[in-house]
């Protein structure tokens, strides 16, 4: 990042101030601030539900699993839209295996230090509980009749009128699903079910970063620093978005009234000396998190075609894992 950006102020000062500056962090020293924040959770249709005759909302994955089958037998909504032909919008499934799987910041730090850390928890847990609720959900049949077909913009207007009943993704497209319809008032979001300890999370992460060229004249950076600070303080731009404002002190958006009940947690700073090392595992082993939407989009597939378990499936992201760890030297602690 020092390469090609300017340095914002070091982590120490930054951190008490703005959301999720742990994410452009390099050194100790702040070369980039969120333009905006995202919670993870899932976009529902409010009437669908109601009109099925559910009136609380999942907490477990099985509670979901159930609520779809019964929106499935009560309504003539989708119960769960993957948008698999987007691509990216199945990747997005890999957001919530961490923060909101496990209610622990430090669950990405510690994962290359980690032996198996896709394989089946007791408590339904941690990234399995993740991929079941999507794999069961395609295996079930709760899902489109043709994943292959699915269109992203449609989806958002459809979802606001009541044709889809649910799909993951993070709070940054609930603004854009209200506006796309009739109905806004009917869009709603909700945590993830999963539940740690009796309690939810919601993984909470900037989007880009707004950083500054460092290559530009000092002048027009200095310019620029005013200009991110009014940004960051004083415009409407996270209130326009709906999404979590930089600045600590502002309140969260109105997107995240179900989440009253619910601990938004971001991911800690990496520990010093491992600032790159996530990403180095997550390369070499090719398991692709939050890196590449194909191994996400292989778990659909396999359900569909009832080719693989998921318990398969994550077996082979765990050996991946470990000769990722191997390839790259860590030792295995946890």
């Amino acid at each position: 990042m020092s390469t090609y950006f300017t340095k914002l102020g070091d982590f120490d000062t930054l951190d008490p101030v703005y959301q999720y500056v742990q994410e452009k962090t390099f050194e100790g020293e702040v070369y980039g601030i969120a333009n905006g924040g995202t919670a993870r959770g899932v976009i529902y249709n409010k009437k669908v539900w109601e009109d099925a005759g559910i009136t609380e909302l999942p907490t477990t994955p099985d509670e979901f699993l159930d609520d779809l089958k019964t929106i499935q037998d009560k309504t003539d909504a989708i119960p769960l839209y993957t948008n698999f032909g987007a691509g990216w919008t199945m990747g997005a499934w890999d957001d919530y295996i961490d923060l909101t799987a496990t209610g622990d910041s430090d669950f990405r730090n510690n994962m290359p230090h980690m032996k198996d850390p896709f394989a089946k928890q007791d408590d339904m847990t941690g990234p399995y509980a993740v991929y079941y609720t999507l794999y069961e959900s395609v295996a079930r049949g709760l899902i489109e009749e043709s994943p292959s077909s699915t269109d992203w913009e449609s989806s958002k207007r459809r979802i606001n009128e009541g044709e889809i009943a649910t799909m993951v993704l993070g709070s940054w497209a609930v603004e854009q699903c209200k506006e796309a319809g009739s109905t806004p008032d009917d869009v709603g979001y909700m945590p993830f079910p999963i539940t740690v300890d009796g309690v939810q999370y919601a993984g909470s992460g900037g989007n880009y970063g707004f950083g500054i060229n460092n290559q530009a004249a000092e002048d027009n950076q200095i310019a620029a620093m005013v200009y991110l600070k009014w940004l960051l303080e004083e415009s409407t731009i996270y209130t326009d978005e709906g999404s979590i404002p930089a600045l600590k002190e502002e309140a969260l958006p109105d997107a995240l009234a179900d989440f009253a009940d619910t601990e938004i947690i971001s991911n800690n700073a990496a520990p010093e000396g491992e600032d790159d090392l996530f990403d180095e595992v997550n390369d070499e082993s090719e398991v692709g998190i939050n890196k590449d939407d194909y191994p996400d989009c292989q778990i659909l597939e396999y359900a569909l075609k009832g080719e693989k378990t998921l318990d398969e499936i994550m077996a082979e992201w765990n050996e991946k894992w470990t000769s990722g760890q191997e390839a790259v030297g860590v030792e295995i602690t946890q």
